[in-house]
């Protein structure tokens, strides 16, 4: 039998496209501009789907939902709202909407998603509180940012191991604490741990704890952050600068569900939630033999990649308001930005993401008297704040390092930090794969992200460079200066 599908929205354009699209996929479709008129068709037993906007002129859809739900628990509820927030996405999940889709939305993702409800009705638990919803973790409402929210919003009732890719700066830890918090787990414990941060000699006893005596130093028992994290959370940020012992038990951790302290012997059984975060190519670092390949796959089951804040430009002014509200907040003064300001704000590359954003603002409201920040400001500051090239920052560490000098430095470096050991195969292959990334971004940064000019100071065809940059992934540098 032809499936029906009831529609509301009070927008007679939407109304109207959705009619003509469901219709010709071979549905019946029902449409009305009221919750009341939806109400009285669900309750009547007719329709095998609904499709509904949030706002309406007589009820809003979160106030419909958990009445739908509690008359008729199988009838999947896709949610469209211009609201994009990410808590519109956590609230559509929370009150048991089988999906949630952003204006303005796909035609052809929405039967899709048609399609995939009716052959699998999900259910969903509505267990948020009611006032978690106050808060706003995460701000913007462009695309790359609602496919985050509409991810997120599938994986909180869930422990499935998470890994979530960026650059530095684009809030890996900031979702990763979203997830916990609007999740299953959050009455229990977040413990965050930083790879980079910590000797790499001790970080299997701050992850899995000692015992007395375990090493020298250890004077008492010790516990990790797998054993603080119970029944939590456990975010292991830089996953990528994790040794390889540190690894292993790692690995073991998450195929057995239990580990043993540094000098320990008892295995201990742990219920943790693992969210990992890098901003490497993992899969890099496996072919170079720093990172297991069976650990990559154990902690990549559900990938997230976080975009950089250039492919996000439209969310600058929401980010700007945000945190300007903090700040003012702690007590800074609020500043007006002018148009020309935020354009070129728009255009900037922000090679620090978010973070890099934040700082910005925290600074024109703590130094700048004006209470109107205009373009000129903005163009100083972001000139102030344009990277050294990778090469001037090797020769600056030592003075007058010719580029070979400070190779060979880093590479002693590179060598020591492997102790007795040596480093894995293939290194002279490595090491040259791995310069061609900061030498061109050198290149590209000193001449503003011009790739003619670059490709001339490289010695390089242009449609090499080009190739270059896509296979290597770098970042083109785009000034914030206008011509």
């Amino acid at each position: 039998m032809t499936a029906t599908i009831l529609v509301a929205d009070d927008d007679a354009a939407i109304r109207t496209v959705l009619n003509q699209a469901l219709t010709r996929a071979g549905y019946d479709v029902r449409i009305t501009s009221n919750a009341a008129t939806l109400w009285r068709w669900i309750s009547a037993g007719d329709g095998d789907l609904v499709v509904t906007d949030v706002v309406m002129p007589d009820e809003n859809a979160f106030d419909l939902l958990p009445r739908i739900k509690k008359a008729r628990p199988d009838l999947p509820v896709l949610v469209m709202s211009a609201q994009n927030t990410f808590m519109t996405a956590i609230k559509a999940s929370e009150k048991g909407a089988y999906d949630y889709l952003p204006k303005p939305f796909d035609l052809t993702e929405l039967i899709a998603i048609i399609g995939r409800a009716l052959a699998e009705p999900k259910k969903k638990p509505a267990k948020l509180d009611d006032d978690a919803q106050d808060g706003m973790p995460l701000v913007g409402r462009s695309a790359a940012m609602q496919e985050i929210y509409r991810v997120l919003a599938r994986l909180m009732q869930t422990d499935l191991t998470l890994m979530i890719t960026g650059e530095s700066g684009t809030g890996k830890e900031l979702v990763a604490r979203a997830l916990h918090d609007y999740g299953k787990r959050r009455n229990g414990p977040f413990v965050a741990i930083n790879m980079a941060a910590i000797p790499r000699d001790l970080i299997e006893s701050e992850l899995f704890g000692h015992e007395k005596g375990a090493f020298t130093g250890a004077q008492n028992r010790s516990t990790g952050r797998f054993e603080q994290a119970e029944g939590g959370t456990l975010f292991l940020d830089e996953i990528g600068d994790m040794p390889m012992d540190a690894q292993t038990r790692l690995l073991r951790v998450l195929q057995q569900g239990e580990y043993t302290t540094v000098g320990g012997r008892t295995p201990i059984r742990t219920d943790v939630r693992i969210v990992a975060a890098t901003n490497k190519d993992l899969k890099v670092l496996i072919n170079q033999g720093l990172f297991r390949e069976d650990l990559y796959y154990r902690l990549n089951v559900v990938p997230l990649r976080l975009p950089p804040l250039r492919d996000r430009a439209e969310d600058i002014p929401d980010l700007v308001r945000h945190f300007m509200q903090m700040g003012e907040k702690e007590g800074l003064d609020g500043k007006r930005f002018d148009t020309e300001a935020l354009d070129v704000m728009k255009g900037y590359a922000w090679p620090g993401n978010v973070r890099e954003l934040e700082n910005l603002i925290r600074r024109l409201m703590a130094l700048y008297p004006q209470d109107v920040i205009t373009r000129e400001i903005i163009d100083s500051e972001l000139r102030s704040d344009v990277p050294d090239s990778p090469i001037d920052k090797m020769g600056a560490r030592s003075g007058s390092l010719t580029i070979s000098q400070a190779v060979e430095e880093n590479m002693r470096s590179y060598f020591a930090s492997f102790g007795d050991n040596l480093p894995p195969p293939g290194l002279y292959d490595r090491v040259l794969t791995e310069m061609e990334y900061p030498l061109i971004l050198a290149a590209l940064t000193a001449t503003r992200g011009n790739q003619i000019k670059a490709a001339d100071l490289l010695g390089l065809n242009r449609n090499t460079l080009r190739k270059k940059i896509r296979e290597l992934g770098v970042s083109v540098y785009r000034s914030s200066r206008t011509s």
